[in-house]
């Protein structure tokens, strides 16, 4: 079997020769070539060498550069406007939205040591500055752009599959794009009755997404708010979120689609959670030592059925964690292939910046040599 050929299997229930070897190297590639990670323009066009460093370490792919196969377009009365300008001795991108409740606007700030774009400026700090975020996401119209889709798919061919990212709930904007886990926690105290009606009409809006991609020809759409359990447990996933994923889940399922949902923080209960969405796969899946889960306890969660798709931390990778524990970290994670084949052999998340040519080397033999069914 090839590699697209073995992650489509998992997804259909079927077992395959060998447990799928995935990886996102998007973040450790950028970095290690000191390329442009740009958050202000669109990735339409594959990245013709994004897809070969996969298949130089004969990585499958799975997750291309943020959203592609769709677009958003405002009403007339919401200009969305984003632009770079200097930050202190960096650059920063800002985020504006005016709307006839006023303005508001975000910061992120390049961190060369990280490699990343870090909110430094949070969009909402009032009633009325969540109404106007509210007023903006309310009226968005989805498009499709599903040959830039196309386009991807053909460029991994059969070297793997692509996700077609979804993009955050109404609760997955307020945490992780325009208040911050804080403010968000909160404000569902000081102001429930206004995040309820937020949550609800922008999950009205996010549905026309939903039934948009049930259109498109993706085979798997990448979900998720970031999940992590000790900042959306159970009873509040349950409160604000759960409906929406179980309804999108079904709307998905009813159109032939698979649905991985990104958990990337702490484990316990929250794998259980995701599972009983309905959801297919839990991706990014980061166990002991930065997780709150070993391994088994990750399966002994999620069921047989659920897909697991991760395993090796991001400290793992690193120079700091010599190689006989990287691999013991690996071979334990495909240990539980022994429990239920639903099971991807990826990072914990993303393979980190400054992560180690060799182990991602290795990781692919002990994938073939234990990996296998």
């Amino acid at each position: 079997m090839d590699i697209r050929e073995r992650i489509l299997s998992v997804f259909a229930g079927e077992k395959p020769d060998c447990v799928p070897f995935i990886l996102d190297m998007s973040h450790w590639y950028y970095h290690r070539y000191s390329l442009s990670w740009d958050l202000t323009m669109p990735y339409d066009d594959p990245d013709e060498g994004l897809i070969d460093i996969h298949k130089k370490f004969n990585a499958g792919f799975y997750v291309p550069i943020f959203g592609i196969g769709w677009k958003v377009q405002y009403t007339n009365d919401v200009e969305c406007r984003v632009w770079k300008e200097k930050y202190g001795n960096s650059i920063s991108i800002v985020w504006e939205y005016h709307t006839p409740y006023g303005t508001i606007r975000r910061r992120r700030v390049w961190e060369q040591k990280s490699y990343s774009w870090p909110i430094k400026e949070w969009g909402i700090k009032s009633r009325n500055d969540l109404k106007i975020l509210q007023y903006a996401l309310v009226h968005r119209t989805f498009y499709p752009d599903f040959n830039s889709y196309i386009r991807w798919k053909k460029a991994v061919g059969r070297f793997g599959i692509v996700y077609m990212p979804f993009g955050y709930s109404a609760m997955g904007q307020l945490l992780n794009a325009w208040m911050g886990v804080a403010e968000t926690i909160y404000a569902t105290y000081d102001m429930e009755q206004d995040l309820k009606e937020f949550v609800s009409q922008v999950n009205e809006n996010n549905l026309k997404l939903v039934d948009l991609l049930c259109e498109s020809p993706a085979e798997v759409i990448m979900m998720g708010d970031n999940f992590s359990s000790d900042i959306q447990s159970p009873e509040f996933f349950s409160k604000w979120s759960k409906s929406f994923y179980t309804e999108a889940v079904r709307r998905f399922h009813l159109a032939g689609k698979k649905v991985s949902v990104h958990i990337d923080g702490k484990l316990k209960n929250c794998i259980k959670m995701i599972a009983e969405t309905g959801a297919d796969c839990g991706d990014a899946i980061t166990p002991a030592p930065m997780g709150d889960l070993t391994p088994i306890q990750c399966r002994q969660e999620a069921g047989n059925d659920f897909i697991l798709s991760g395993g090796v931390p991001p400290v793992v990778w690193l120079q700091d964690t010599g190689l006989k524990n990287f691999e013991k970290t690996v071979i334990d994670w495909l240990s539980t292939k022994q429990e239920s084949f639903r099971l991807f052999a990826a990072a914990g998340d993303q393979v980190p910046p400054g992560a180690e040519e060799n182990k991602i080397i290795r990781m692919r033999e002990l994938v073939e040599t234990y990996g296998k069914f």
